[in-house]
């Protein structure tokens, strides 16, 4: 590929990645890896482009992805040119990975459409953020690497409001709270996180109680920060851990996992700014067990 640059005094990553679908930290490693040229001259990440410059994009760093499309059937809530809002189903994983090559929401998406971010060179194509496998509800996919950084910008902003709904074990005294509480990987089994001080990370959550029964609360959880498992540590660490959770309560649980639905997002479209609300309902396993909860 062949660019004429028609700006001046522009850093080459900034001005790829407003002219071309690529990412600017794809382009930085393709600049790294001598696959980018300005006037058939290896350059720096932070060189700056003059008007008129001749930039060559090689063949041959983006390689074939090896992820098979499947069809798989996709609850979509909305789609345009440039992202996707998925309603994904308690169970399904969201990307290929140790176990899991196949029946996962990146095999069904790439079966849907051939435009997704980053798809040649990652095993998450489009996957901008992630929920766990039996999590359901919204998930925000982009189509391209530029749209994808843009929405990496708005999470890393605080820009971009999620919020859960999840049924917690035990009566839930306060109505409203923050909890405010860093997290890390816990030390004695690497696949559960848990609240320490130890190699962690800021994490803020913010809860409204919903709806009160007999032994449980069903709550609503905001996101300020999105750390790995962070509703359900949290959750855990204020005494009123998710119901039917395997790995943070010592409960016999089903096979459908822990109640915590991804139930709101809303955000602003990085292309054409407009204000998007998305909301979606609770999944028929989890109604159920309310309406029992109700009528008891």
């Amino acid at each position: 590929m062949q660019i004429v640059v028609n700006q001046d005094k522009i850093r080459i990553d900034k001005y790829l990645s407003n002219v071309t679908e690529y990412s600017r930290s794809l382009i930085q490693k393709m600049i790294d890896g001598g696959y980018i040229l300005v006037n058939n001259n290896n350059i720096k990440v932070k060189h700056l482009l003059q008007y008129g410059d001749i930039i060559i994009i090689k063949d041959g760093f983006i390689k074939e992805s090896h992820l098979e499309p499947e069809k798989i059937k996709l609850d979509i809530v909305y789609e345009d040119q440039d992202l996707i809002v998925i309603n994904k189903p308690s169970g399904m994983v969201v990307h290929p990975g140790n176990g899991n090559k196949t029946g996962t929401l990146v095999n069904a998406l790439l079966h849907h459409t051939n435009k997704l971010s980053n798809k040649e060179s990652d095993i998450r194509p489009g996957i901008v953020h992630r929920i766990d496998k039996d999590t359901s509800g919204l998930l925000l996919i982009a189509k391209n690497d530029h749209v994808h950084e843009l929405l990496a910008t708005e999470f890393k902003n605080k820009t971009i409001i999620r919020e859960y709904i999840a049924l917690l074990i035990g009566e839930l005294k306060t109505d409203t709270a923050t909890i405010d509480a860093p997290i890390g990987r816990d030390v004695h089994d690497r696949m559960k996180m848990n609240v320490t001080n130890v190699n962690a990370k800021k994490a803020v959550t913010h809860l409204t109680v919903l709806n009160r029964y007999q032994g449980y609360t069903l709550v609503n959880f905001k996101l300020e920060t999105g750390r790995t498992h962070q509703i359900r540590v949290h959750a855990k660490y204020i005494g009123y851990p998710v119901y039917n959770d395997p790995v943070y309560t010592k409960n016999k649980c089903t096979s459908f996992g822990q109640f915590l639905h991804s139930s709101k997002l809303e955000f602003i479209h990085p292309i054409t700014k407009k204000h998007l609300i998305f909301e979606c309902s609770l999944p028929k396993e989890f109604n159920d067990f309310l309406f029992n909860l109700e009528t008891k």
